[in-house]
């Protein structure tokens, strides 16, 4: 096992990972050990990494089978498990994933897929001086920490996640998102999740939330879940639950999507580029 050091990041979840060169394969021990920090720490963070597209997917996929992003053209043509998210753009067009300037919205990786993602490998190739940083929230604290009658109240009640929803509310702010095409939203149907999900390894309960992919909750009126949801949102990121990670170029940031959510902050494309590129383990 090749040996690491590891630094909190915040009084409740995060760590950053020291002493490890990722262009070297890692031995099954050190990313058995590394995985076991997943879950404790739900964010990692390891800094000064100098990957390309076959030294990343190589890494991701000690951590599970990795997926292939739904639309073709953002992902690295060589490597689809690759997927570029940028607003960098060229002949008028964003070369990755873009999500306009100013939109935040909180998420977890794939909460759209009846089985969703496990973690997310994010790799900084372009980073701003100014915006674009990433904004994790512990929502399995977050959850821990509500008041007892309101795990109560959302013990057993599910949420519909959206793409379609998703892709229509970017459109109203974000003039160079494009519709999914019918292929599409045929292969990206609306499912239910649980609003409080059990970890898989820890057993630990946290609160599956998404600021923009809910479009409503099961059995709820439109007027009631609108209220319950800014509700819980609200309590899961409070600063108390929040890490911000300000990218640097080769910085790999690892989050668990069982325990977690994330968002982008503001980031205006036209002074500060931005380009990153995601493994998606399953």
């Amino acid at each position: 096992m090749t040996s690491y050091t590891l630094d909190a990041l915040s009084p409740v979840f995060g760590a950053t990972v020291s002493g490890l060169d990722l262009r070297e394969p890692v031995d099954q021990a050190t990313a058995d050990s590394l995985i076991d920090d997943l879950t404790r720490y739900r964010v990692l963070v390891l800094p000064g990494q100098k990957l390309d597209h076959a030294d990343h997917v190589r890494f991701s996929r000690h951590f599970g089978p990795l997926d292939v992003y739904p639309v073709a053209r953002y992902v690295v043509p060589e490597h689809p498990e690759v997927l570029k998210i940028s607003n960098i753009f060229e002949n008028g067009e964003p070369i990755g994933l873009y999500d306009g300037d100013d939109q935040e919205e909180w998420h977890t990786d794939y909460s759209w897929k009846k089985v969703m993602s496990r973690a997310s490998l994010l790799y900084s190739a372009v980073a701003p001086e100014e915006g674009g940083d990433t904004v994790f929230a512990d929502a399995t604290t977050a959850y821990d920490e509500l008041p007892a009658d309101m795990k109560e109240r959302i013990e057993d009640l599910r949420a519909v996640h959206s793409m379609a929803y998703l892709v229509d509310q970017e459109l109203k702010t974000n003039p160079h998102k494009k519709p999914l095409t019918p292929e599409e939203r045929e292969r990206t149907p609306d499912v239910e999740q649980p609003l409080v999900r059990r970890h898989p390894v820890t057993g630990r309960k946290s609160l599956l939330l998404g600021s923009m992919i809910i479009s409503g909750i099961v059995g709820l009126g439109e007027a009631e879940s609108t209220r319950l949801l800014d509700e819980l949102h609200a309590h899961a990121t409070a600063d108390r639950y929040l890490y911000r990670h300000h990218w640097s170029v080769g910085d790999l940031v690892i989050w668990d999507n069982d325990a977690t959510m994330h968002t982008r902050t503001a980031c205006d494309h036209r002074l500060h580029h931005r380009l990153l590129y995601r493994t998606t383990v399953m």
